[in-house]
């Protein structure tokens, strides 16, 4: 077993990579595999066995799935990778989100049998944003209908890249014993039952022609997209392997090409060609762009270089028995143990207490951390997921993490009154940990509402309250987050904020169009990981500087203020256009606080005049069943209101695709179950908002 002792030389040896995909596609099992294979552990994790390292919570082993992103840390071939293994369920993409934020890389683990499923188009999407270099492993190359050229091509056809196949499977599905190395034209093959690496051989004959056929393709895909391998194409009319290797390197770091390998993580063949791909193609800290920041205005950059004033953005905060462990991504500079730091975010200076290397749930001391490393610290007591910590003497606010709006809410209360104080404090914690979870009080029935991603999501955060702060609670049935939006508009509603209580008064007239941003039977999705303002537009039309533009200003934040409740419900309101078209000011008594609160409650009296709509969650539901079921599947999601957009077979079973309100999927897993003797499932993603009906029906008890 190949593996090497690192001694960290400079940044080109760092890999920070994620491992993505969507749930049970096997990126944990590829995780404990490179954990072996670098010798870092010594016996495979299991996820079936609950032995795995990076699931290490009592809940993700109990329910077999990864629901936190967990860092661990190995080395290979001379490089040193910081690894982190993310979610693949839909409720947890938030964790999905922060890690993207911190990364350079990331390993995409795809089916074999089912190529690209819904949540690995989310987590395709959400790297995209992000700019993140990816190569693509397709795992499971052993099962039963495993086939790697259908697998490219749903990659090719559902996330639009230019995947660049550098493998040829040996055998297929239970007879998988190794691949052909296209860039080097060599074959790797395990043997059954073996720890060793693979054995190096010459192509079988039997695939020799095959193997020269796809090389040529490779070559040719690379060098018509990579303009040095176009020159050394033409003038040798082929291309070799160094050049090859150098190319696919460019064209993965600039997101122009996909290297794609394949194998099988659980009887761990492919580990060492996807490890050796990391480190050849993926990027290190120095080959990504500087971190953008701002300061009092004035954005500011910061290389990946030790030297250079520190800089680090926190991604991930975790209360342990041992104290609040808050991760961080030094982005600049160098930061050791004791050390005073400043968040620029709170805007207070921190004490660094200690700095640890994380291999999930335990924790290695380090005296210093250097730019491009991930690592967690001890001591901080204001720093949340997305602060920025920085050297006091050279501030710098990085661009935090996208925060998820919650879809689903339940309130919580504690059981017994004398839990009441401990229930507020381990909340508060719980939205420390989970920025995508949020603690409000309604103002009706004055009850605690815990709001998450999904039904899933507040489960888990419900059932750790129990476990590990030991608090007894009831919960009350979840109900989704609807919002409000525009069917028809308005014109001229002029409102008048005159005010005069002695010395300095009030006096801002605003006249406001509102009308939707576009019909409501045409409501695009919406991403989640969008800001709760992405359904608004504001602009201004008024001329001869009536109304300042430092006033304009102060009306669209108003209006933005006057989105957060709604005429129907109190809901959020989306989807509007709002058009200050005149106004007046006064010489003494106008402000911008007073354009502010004329803009906010200008629009809350031109929201009650318009023709309001409620909008509910949708999700795209994928159910999986044995071909016996459909007939009752389909029945089952038509009478959740749900509208089938796709079929088809796979493998002995039906694959049925629909678009289904959120609310009518509270308890679908039991009745599914049920439905088909325990071998149904189903996922989802998320499909937007989309037209409710006039009452939003209760959800319907579970089973």
């Amino acid at each position: 077993m190949r593996n090497t002792v690192y001694s960290l030389k400079s940044l080109a040896a760092v890999r920070n990579l994620g491992i993505l995909a969507h749930v049970d596609a096997g990126k944990t099992t590829v995780t404990e595999r490179i954990l072996y294979a670098t010798g870092t552990t010594h016996k495979r994790g299991e996820v079936h066995d609950g032995t795995t390292v990076t699931d290490f919570d009592p809940q993700e082993r109990d329910r077999g799935i990864t629901i936190f992103a967990a860092a661990v840390s190995c080395a290979w071939d001379g490089c040193w990778i910081n690894l982190i293994d993310t979610p693949g369920h839909v409720d947890f993409a938030d964790e999905v989100e922060r890690s993207l934020r911190v990364l350079d890389g990331a390993v995409a683990v795809f089916d074999a049998v089912a190529g690209v499923e819904p949540q690995s188009e989310s987590v395709w999407r959400q790297a995209d944003r992000h700019g993140v270099p990816r190569i693509a492993f397709v795992n499971k190359m052993d099962r039963a209908g495993a086939d790697l050229d259908t697998a490219v091509a749903s990659i090719r056809e559902r996330l639009h890249p230019a995947p660049l196949v550098v493998q040829l499977p040996i055998g297929a599905e239970d007879g998988f014993v190794g691949v052909v190395d296209l860039v080097r034209m060599r074959a790797l093959v395990w043997s059954d039952g073996s720890e060793d690496a693979a054995e190096v051989r010459p192509v079988p004959d039997g695939l020799r022609d095959e193997a020269l056929l796809r090389r040529r393709l490779l070559e040719e895909a690379v060098a018509e997209r990579h303009p040095a391998a176009l020159e050394e194409f033409c003038e040798r009319e082929t291309l070799g392997a160094t050049a090859l290797a150098s190319a696919l390197r460019d064209l993965t770091r600039t997101g122009d090409g996909v290297v794609v390998l394949c194998g099988s993580a659980y009887r761990n063949r492919g580990i060492e060609p996807l490890l050796d791909a990391v480190v050849a193609y993926l990027p290190s800290p120095l080959d990504v762009p500087a971190v953008r920041g701002t300061w009092d205005g004035t954005e500011q950059e910061r290389a990946a270089d030790p030297a250079a004033p520190f800089a680090a953005l926190a991604f991930k905060v975790n209360a342990t028995a041992t104290g609040r462990l808050t991760y961080l991504r030094v982005c600049s500079g160098t930061i050791e143990k004791g050390a005073t730091v400043w968040d620029a975010t709170a805007r207070r200076t921190e004490r660094i207490g200690r700095i640890l290397r994380v291999q999930a749930d335990r924790h290695a001391p380090l005296e210093r951390a250097l730019a491009g490393d991930i690592v967690a610290v001890v001591g901080l007591k204001s720093a949340r997921a997305g602060s920025t910590l920085c050297d006091p003497g050279a501030p710098l606010v990085l661009e935090p993490p996208n925060v998820a709006e919650p879809v689903v809410s339940a309130a919580v209360e504690a059981r017994r009154r004398a839990d009441a104080d401990r229930l507020a404090s381990a909340l508060g914690r719980l939205t420390e940990e989970d920025p995508s979870l949020v603690v409000r009080t309604d103002p009706e029935t004055g009850q605690t509402v815990l709001s998450g991603m999904g039904e899933l999501h507040l489960e888990v955060a419900v059932e750790k309250l129990r476990q590990a702060q030991g608090i007894d609670v009831n919960v009350g049935r979840p109900r989704v987050a609807l919002r409000e939006t525009v069917v028809r508009g308005v014109s001229g509603v002029l409102y008048r904020h005159v005010k005069q209580d002695g010395g300095a008064g009030q006096f801002a007239h605003v006249l406001l169009d509102v009308e939707p941003v576009e019909p409501v039977e045409r409501i695009e999705p919406v991403e989640r990981a969008e800001s709760s303002d992405s359904g608004f537009v504001f602009r201004s039309v008024v001329g001869g500087g009536r109304v300042p533009q430092e006033y304009v200003r102060a009306v669209e934040a108003g209006c933005r203020d006057a989105l957060a409740e709604g005429p129907l419900g109190g809901h959020p309101v989306t989807g509007l256009r709002v058009t200050l078209t005149d106004g007046a000011t006064h010489p003494k008594d106008s402000s911008e606080m007073a354009f502010r609160t004329a803009g906010r409650l200008g629009l809350r009296q031109a929201l009650r005049a318009c023709a309001m709509r409620l909008l509910e969650p949708v999700v795209e539901v994928t159910v999986t069943v044995p071909e016996e079921a459909v007939g009752g599947v389909l029945g089952d999601l038509a009478a959740r209101r749900g509208r089938v957009s796709g079929q088809a077979a796979r493998a002995g079973t039906a694959v049925v695709i629909a678009t289904v309100p959120l609310a009518e999927l509270f308890g679908y897993a039991t009745r599914l179950r049920s439905r088909t003797q325990g071998r149904g499932t189903f996922t989802t993603r998320p499909a937007g908002y989309a037209p409710a009906p006039v009452a939003v029906p209760s959800p319907a008890p579970a089973g």
